[in-house]
């Protein structure tokens, strides 16, 4: 089993909470993630010093690959000049110069888009055909066993709940391109709250038999976390096999002043039957699935 550590609105600045972010740092390791993706939002405005502190706690997780892309805090909001002609100077002089970045790791290939939309859509992000394009060109170079992860911080689907968030102009426009280059998994953020199910919840696709699963994670270490996740903080540690991937959803439980795991979603790969799986190794407080 490969291990993916998913963490997503870390919102360095007056947001971030430290004892949360203490607590990642102690329980990350124990997990043995073999990978890291954190899917935008590392500060609250842009600012050079949120950024060195983003880094500066980046580097002290364990030293494996990382996939990191910008939110849409991650670009100047009232910085106006600054947002038209270089909105993602910071980010890329402190975390990283690429905005779409590619991670292969072992059968397993996630490539990151960058969703923010400096000049056209501050909140709801896009994605562009030419990004789409791209992940056509990458995933076209691999082998048919390879599980495919897209990772972007705006949401392609909205949140379960009663809150109203617009998905992004043309979610279902690369939903659909996504079933068709067999990607299995999406990784988002942004809503500052969780939900781990499948595209075709929201929307028919164009193959009523390969969805996408949908994993939202909440805001890991900051206080803006929203609807049912109001001031509560969370990650995901997603797991991947031949015949399955599994994700187990982590908040953070004031008292004990750790994270726990909350709850665990399992996955046939495609052409996978669910009951032929093995069963998966526990995660830490957490039952193996029977089959």
């Amino acid at each position: 089993m490969r291990k993916i550590l998913h963490i997503s609105d870390l919102h360095f600045g007056d947001p971030y909470v430290h004892e949360v972010g203490e607590a990642l740092q102690r329980i990350v390791p124990s997990l043995e993630p073999e990978a890291i993706v954190v899917s935008g939002d590392l500060s609250q405005r842009a600012r050079r010093n949120e950024f060195e502190a983003a880094r500066s706690f980046l580097e002290r997780l364990p030293r494996v690959p990382m996939l990191v892309i910008p939110g849409n805090h991650d670009v100047p909001l009232w910085r106006i000049p600054e947002r038209l002609f270089t909105p993602h100077k910071n980010y890329r002089d402190v975390i990283s110069d690429d905005l779409n970045p590619i991670l292969r790791l072992g059968g397993i290939t996630l490539v990151g888009l960058d969703s923010t939309s400096p000049r056209r859509s501050i909140s709801n992000g896009r994605v562009h055909l030419e990004q789409l394009d791209h992940c056509e060109r990458i995933f076209h170079e691999e082998p048919p066993e390879t599980v495919r992860i897209v990772v972007a911080h705006h949401h392609f689907a909205p949140g379960p709940d009663y809150l109203r968030d617009w998905t992004m102009p043309k979610a279902r426009r690369a939903i659909d391109c996504f079933v068709d280059q067999g990607v299995e998994m999406i990784l988002g953020g942004h809503l500052h709250r969780s939900y781990i199910g499948n595209s075709l919840d929201f929307f028919p696709g164009n193959h009523r038999d390969r969805g996408i699963i949908i994993v939202q994670c909440g805001t890991t270490t900051s206080s803006r976390g929203r609807g049912r996740e109001r001031n509560e903080n969370t990650f995901n540690l997603i797991e991947v096999g031949p015949d399955i991937l599994s994700v187990t959803h982590f908040m953070y439980f004031e008292d004990q002043r750790e994270f726990a795991p909350l709850s665990r979603h399992l996955f046939p790969r495609a052409g996978k039957p669910l009951g032929g799986a093995q069963p998966l190794s526990a995660t830490p407080g957490t039952e193996p699935a029977s089959s």
